[in-house]
């Protein structure tokens, strides 16, 4: 089983202005309050972004930087004020914001961040399906040694068994956790709408049979 903490990371100038894109630091406030949560987790991640990478740090976690996580890519209104955007071509912006399966100029639709993302948890998935198989195949072997057809209890039944727990965690924008939730929801790009991820957010999934489901509690 995997277990998933997905944070969203601390505020930016871009967050709170409506830029798109872009690679902004955090503000200092949204670090100090990063440096609050705990987070502990067998493998971290992280999305490219210097917000990410800083509110990591601030949990005290050394991630893997993987750019399938990064922010959703803009193209040319990429570092853009969304007001600036809706005055220079109000058509064009508000056709983009109803209908988030179109992309803006060479950029990614929604549905292209959800792919990537939807990837990476797969991949994740894959690996723990690896380790379990290859935990089965050490059971079998002991079971076949035992005596009365029965496995030793300290053997690798006992150490790697079935309920062994995979913690993850990956500090990533918003835009990525909230991917991820439309995934394991199996929600259209539509309802990105519905969908409101607050800076330093925490989100937790966990995967079992290579299924991922949103945990609460």
């Amino acid at each position: 089983m995997t277990s998933l903490t997905l944070v969203a990371h601390a505020l930016t100038p871009a967050l709170r202005g409506l830029v798109l894109g872009g690679d902004a630091e955090p503000d200092p406030a949204g670090v100090d309050a990063a440096r609050e949560l705990k987070i502990d987790a067998d493998e971290v991640y992280a999305g490219p972004e210097t917000a990410a990478l800083r509110t990591a740090a601030a949990l005290g976690l050394t991630p893997v930087v993987v750019p399938a996580l990064r922010d959703r890519q803009y193209g040319e209104w990429s570092g853009r004020e969304l007001e600036e955007l809706l005055a220079a071509s109000p058509e064009a912006v508000a056709a983009w914001l109803d209908r988030p399966h179109t992309a803006p100029p060479g950029g990614e639709t929604e549905n292209d961040v959800i792919t990537r993302v939807a990837d990476w948890l797969r991949d994740l998935t894959q690996a723990d399906s690896s380790e379990s198989a290859g935990s089965f195949g050490e059971a079998g072997r002991a079971d076949s040694r035992g005596q009365d057809g029965e496995a030793d209890a300290a053997g690798p039944i006992g150490s790697r068994g079935q309920t062994e727990r995979r913690t993850v965690a990956a500090v990533v924008h918003p835009a990525v956790v909230r991917a991820a939730v439309l995934y394991v929801l199996d929600a259209p790009a539509e309802s990105l709408r519905h969908v409101d991820v607050r800076p330093l957010s925490i989100v937790r999934l966990s995967a079992h049979t290579g299924t991922w489901s949103l945990t609460f509690g």
